[in-house]
């Protein structure tokens, strides 16, 4: 009994012992960065405590095993919820989007924001920000696999003269640890054989090593060039008190058609990691991604300037408005000083997104994310393009491709719109129900909407073009207002409509009985008469001025008795009243269109005298008139 006790308790010794070792090296290779191989052996512990939970969760997480990832952050938040940092609940969310679970990744979110800032109310939600991003999105991207992907990851496509430069992992050879594949080196094809892989060359000898080369950008004259590398050089690696073999950017020259003078840039460090090289478009300044010392997350978007004598400023981080608590990286600058970035900070689709902040004279502003078919609820970044033929390149993780990373290209329409609000020019009151409308230079009507409660219009145009717009509402002088675009589209993007009122406009319109209409002194017949007198004509001569001053207004003429007569002769006086009325204003000018004339007889009286007899003459003269309405 006491030998099998015996026995038992060495058996036990020794499991525990292994199981200690086995932790030990998962450690090691997790803080070494090797996340694969230390999931293996974290898999095999029995007791999976927290911290256990949390490195499974990150070294699939951090290899965008996302359903593997979800798993394990889902044990760990429900043994652990209380006690883990928020840092989990974020990446649980991110995790959860990049298996298309948003409900419940919008739910780990807002926990997340709300843990990092007490009493902040949060409630994203990702579906409908992918549905208003889409609506509002004016750019129209069409994405397309290119054939030069391999079964290992190919990403980071750059522009060098009539080629792209791109990294890959498809020379064998020693594997990277992170995710147990070969190191980077770059590769270069022409654009135009981008759907041939066999055209797909090594870049050069002097620039790949048996570490990691990528994310190269070049001069416009071909000659320099900067890429991403490990902390190597001349057959040296140099690693961090962690023994971490951290990224560092790189500068080399083309002479003779040979890539030398290969230096690493002064601002590099043996600490942290600066990758990514993007140059402005006169290429005096530098963009990379960091996560030096000052950097607001774990990695962020600075920016050097370049001297003349070839040194540089002292790195610049961009500030909150590009850079969050997580990862910005991948920036580029399009000849028309947009920024574009990854970042997985910014609220997205999933994973890293692609953003564009737009720079001005005070400064970047508030990022955008350009929707799908870009991003998606994966890893999408290094966007570069071409603003001369409006294509570029994206790498991405998404579901589909034919590896780990992929390139894809795209070319895009930018659509331009015209937008504006509609107001009353003296009280700058909304006025709702205003129909806009848009011509082309042929006055050809090419849109047309009626305005809600917001008063707003938008109309999508076409750059190098001429157009009208016109204002109408009922009893307000339209408003046509003519502008044009250039051939980047570029306009007045706000135009305000301002309609004034005929009331506001002239003194002779009032409303009078509940009626809009133009005011003149009466105008009289002679009895039994209905041919226009010379003092009439005075009067109705001042109508005609005022529909000449507003030739879209129509207008009814309606002509009135009173109750002095049979109904039926004075419904057929007034309405040869009423006529001869518009015989005389169309003879002077006014369009037939614009004038309607209607006998009302005795119909519609002013007072109570509605027979004959029971008022006094003057009382009935107040029913005698011609009244000149406004119907539009």
């Amino acid at each position: 009994m006491k030998k099998t006790l015996f026995i038992l308790f060495i058996l036990s010794f020794c499991a525990q012992l292994l199981s200690a070792q086995n932790l030990k090296k998962a450690n090691y290779l997790f803080e070494k960065n090797a996340y694969l191989n230390a999931a293996e052996l974290f898999l095999n512990e029995t007791d999976k405590n927290q911290e256990v939970l949390e490195k499974l969760g990150d070294c699939y997480y951090f290899n965008s095993k996302m359903t593997d990832a979800v798993y394990w952050y889902q044990q760990l938040i429900k043994s652990y919820e209380n006690s883990i940092q928020p840092t989990y609940f974020f990446r649980y969310s991110q995790a959860l989007k990049g298996v298309k679970k948003f409900d419940e990744a919008d739910k780990w979110y807002n926990i997340y924001i709300n843990k990092k800032q007490a009493n902040t109310f949060n409630n994203q939600n990702t579906s409908q920000f992918i549905k208003d991003l889409n609506a509002q999105n004016t750019e129209t991207y069409l994405l397309t696999d290119v054939a030069i992907n391999s079964v290992y990851s190919d990403f980071g496509a750059s522009y060098f003269g009539d080629k792209i430069v791109f990294a890959s992992n498809r020379n064998q050879g020693k594997n990277f640890e992170w995710n147990n594949l070969p190191y980077l080196d770059l590769f270069q094809v022409d654009i135009n054989q981008l759907n041939d892989s066999s055209k797909v060359t090594p870049f050069s000898e002097t620039i790949n090593t048996k570490l990691h080369e990528s994310n190269a950008v070049f001069t416009s004259d071909g000659k320099t060039m900067y890429f991403t590398r490990n902390n190597f050089i001349n057959g040296k690696k140099g690693k961090d008190e962690d023994k971490i073999t951290h990224l560092k950017i790189y500068k080399a020259e083309l002479l003779n058609n040979e890539w030398t003078n290969i230096v690493e840039l002064p601002f590099n460090g043996t600490n942290y990691s600066v990758e990514h090289p993007a140059l402005s478009s006169n290429e005096k300044q530098l963009y990379f991604a960091s996560d030096m010392p000052g950097t607001i997350g774990s990695f962020d978007i600075f920016v050097v300037d370049i001297f003349d004598d070839g040194s540089y400023s002292s790195p610049k981080n961009l500030g909150p408005t590009i850079n969050t608590e997580h990862r910005e990286q991948f920036p580029f600058m399009s000849a028309e000083n947009e920024l574009y970035f990854a970042s997985n900070g910014h609220f997205g689709i999933g994973g890293l997104d692609i953003f564009k902040s737009e720079l001005t004279e005070n400064g970047f502003a508030k990022p955008i994310n350009l929707g799908e078919p870009i991003n998606s609820n994966l890893d999408d970044f290094a966007f570069i393009i071409n603003t001369k033929n409006n294509s570029g390149f994206i790498s991405s993780n998404r579901l589909n491709g034919a590896s780990n990373d992929d390139i894809y290209s795209f070319t895009y329409k930018k659509s331009i719109f015209v937008t504006g609000i509609v107001q009353n020019k003296n009280s700058l009151e909304l006025l709702p129900g205003t129909l806009v409308t848009l011509y082309n230079s042929s006055n050809k009507i090419l849109n047309e909407i009626t305005v809600g409660k917001n008063a707003s219009y938008s109309f999508e145009i076409e750059p190098n073009t001429t157009y009208k717009l016109k204002g109408s509402l009922k009893l307000f002088n339209p408003t046509t207002i003519e502008f044009y675009t250039d051939n980047k589209g570029n306009i007045n993007k706000n135009i305000l409509l301002h309609l004034e009122s005929y009331e506001d406009a002239e003194k002779n319109i009032v409303v009078d009985n509940g009626k809009t209409q133009i005011k003149i002194n009466p105008i009289y017949f002679d009895f039994n008469k209905w041919n226009i007198r010379p003092d009439a004509a005075i009067e109705l001569n001042n109508v005609v001025s005022i529909m000449k001053k507003y030739p879209d207004m129509v207008i009814e003429i309606g002509a009135h008795t009173d109750a002095r007569g049979t109904e039926k002769y004075n419904l057929e006086l007034s309405h040869k009243r009423a006529k001869s009325v518009r015989e005389y204003l169309v003879s002077q000018g006014i369009a037939n269109n614009n004038v309607k004339s209607v006998g009302y007889g005795e119909t519609q009286p002013l007072n109570n005298c509605t027979k004959p007899g029971m008022c006094k003459s003057e009382e009935y003269d107040i029913n005698r008139r011609c009244e000149f309405i406004i119907l539009n």
